[in-house]
């Protein structure tokens, strides 16, 4: 597919008027169905009603085979979701790049981000057969990043835009073979921002250079997932993944706890807990490189838990953490209690398990 065939009928669009969210989920044809992008028209124009109308995968839209448009990139470390699995790609603009200034990955407008969310029917056989539930885009528009959640229909053959969200029941196999039915709940468009919180506006969570400054195999081999946007012209400022922070990935039982444990919290936690957070006024900082005890949470009083510290006084108890209220939240579903608070309705059981290894461990 070439570069003009990712969206269409953007000229056409703008000459009917046609650009409120309800006409979008009738998109408008050209009679060469030829996509035309356009970068100053880029917002306005978007959201379109169903995924397929984009062009981001060729050939049949659940095998989720990425057009030559768009790349593939994966964090490090995954944010838990449900134990869904995901796969990402990112669409750059034609003739844009993103920049790498001060450790800030910094995106062309007219940037898509594009993370599917799936279930294998058996967790044993994760290249078997799947669900798709839901595609989420985060496009980089006129004001900033806009969140759209795309939800899969039974036959997997589309993803219809649904800004109110929903909430799936799904069955699925775990790895131990054990039958497991959740209420699947796909974030409604303004709860996007919950999490996607940075200084109250709306920013990507897994696309940040600690993230991706790692390899990632490609179908020209492996290579360092920047490394390889520099070579497709589509990021300048990367010098060498020694220049840059890196971040592992916490399931790996191989590296050391601490660092697996602060890699959780950063992909987990961070964007909250962080000084550009929502969280910021807790006190509370879990970002990958926060070396303060205190404000990690060690012997330091919740400024307004609440209900959710539960019979317990400090955050983080060195050497207990049953008796400590980062794994007592970790460990709930309750609303007003669980953290983080969205993206999730089970218990992420290895996660809890290795922030209660990390702990334990502290003298």
């Amino acid at each position: 597919m070439s570069k003009s065939k990712i969206f269409w009928g953007f000229n056409l669009l703008l000459a009917l008027g046609i650009l409120t969210f309800a006409c979008q989920n009738k998109p408008a044809k050209t009679e060469s169905k030829e996509v035309i992008l356009k970068e100053e028209v880029a917002s306005g124009v978007f959201p379109y009603g169903r995924l397929s109308t984009y062009g981001f995968f060729s050939g049949e839209l659940n095998q989720l085979n990425p057009s030559d448009e768009v790349i593939l990139y994966k964090p490090a470390s995954s944010l838990f979701t449900d134990y869904a699995l995901k796969s990402r790609f990112i669409f750059f603009p034609e003739g844009k790049k993103a920049s790498l200034t001060s450790n800030e990955l910094n995106f062309p407008q007219g940037t898509i981000l594009i993370k599917n969310f799936y279930y294998p029917v058996d967790f044993r056989k994760p290249d078997g057969a799947r669900r798709i539930i839901e595609t989420r885009l985060l496009i980089n528009e006129d004001n900033g990043w806009v969140a759209y959640p795309y939800i899969w229909n039974d036959s997997q053959t589309e993803a219809i835009l649904k800004v109110v969200g929903g909430e799936i029941e799904v069955s699925f196999t775990d790895y131990e073979g054990k039958d497991q039915v959740i209420n699947y709940i796909v974030p409604n468009k303004n709860q996007c921002k919950t999490c996607h919180n940075k200084s109250e506006t709306l920013a990507p969570i897994g696309v940040k250079v600690q993230h991706l400054n790692n390899e990632l195999e490609f179908k020209s081999g492996k290579i360092n997932q920047l490394a390889h946007w520099t070579e497709l012209g589509k990021l300048e400022g990367f010098e060498g993944e020694k220049a840059h922070p890196a971040m592992i990935n916490y399931e790996d039982k191989n590296l050391p706890l601490d660092d697996r444990a602060m890699a959780y919290l950063d992909i987990n936690c961070s964007h909250c807990h962080s000084a550009a957070g929502p969280a910021s006024t807790s006190g509370l900082f879990l970002t990958y490189d926060q070396t303060d005890p205190l404000k990690l949470g060690v012997n330091k009083i919740p400024v307004a838990a609440g209900n959710g510290a539960g019979t317990f006084d400090f955050d983080i108890v060195p050497g207990k953490a049953d008796e400590s209220i980062i794994t007592h939240r970790m460990n709930s579903t309750e609303v007003g209690i669980a953290m983080p608070e969205l993206g999730r309705t089970t218990v992420h059981k290895e996660g809890v398990q290795l922030i209660k290894d990390w702990i334990n461990s502290m003298k």
